[in-house]
């Protein structure tokens, strides 16, 4: 008896970890039924689409790198898997903890926060050298930036 219950123990604790290692993917974006889960908005321009996959297996959906950050910064860290944004040109997913960021009041986004991503710092710094303004920051300056709340 002991040792079928051993097992089960030990068959339960292998099932547990491997959950623990779930690999997220950003889902494609549905402009007819995704809202921003801060602001309510559709998701009409995908270009600067964000989304937070967390552990649960649910998505949330933004329409603004903003709104993700106001969102993630509420959020208990624990319950992230990952979080998503459109690079600059709204092509690729990015890792929004790995990218980097420009910010400029000037650039248009849905709910004009000004702030767009890179796959990285270099790629960053070409943007604001090509648009002859911005500034170039990491996560954690973007974690603590001033989103107007």
């Amino acid at each position: 008896m002991k040792k079928k219950w051993m097992s089960a123990v030990l068959a339960t604790s292998i099932l547990l970890a491997g959950c623990g290692n779930k690999d997220f993917e950003a889902k494609e974006i549905n402009p007819q039924t995704d809202i921003c889960k801060i602001c309510n908005m559709s998701i009409a321009n995908e270009k600067y689409a964000g989304q937070i996959a967390l552990k649960n297996g649910d998505y949330q959906m933004y329409d603004d790198l903003g709104c993700l950050m106001q969102s993630y910064n509420k959020t208990k860290h624990d319950d992230i898997g990952e979080a998503f944004i459109k690079d600059q040109a709204g092509k690729e997913w990015l890792n929004v903890e790995k990218s980097a960021f420009v910010y400029e009041k000037s650039i248009p986004t849905p709910m004009s926060y000004g702030v767009v991503a890179f796959k990285d710092e270099a790629a960053a710094k070409e943007y604001v050298k090509n648009q002859g303004n911005g500034k170039v920051m990491n996560f954690d300056e973007l974690k603590s930036f001033d989103w107007g709340e």
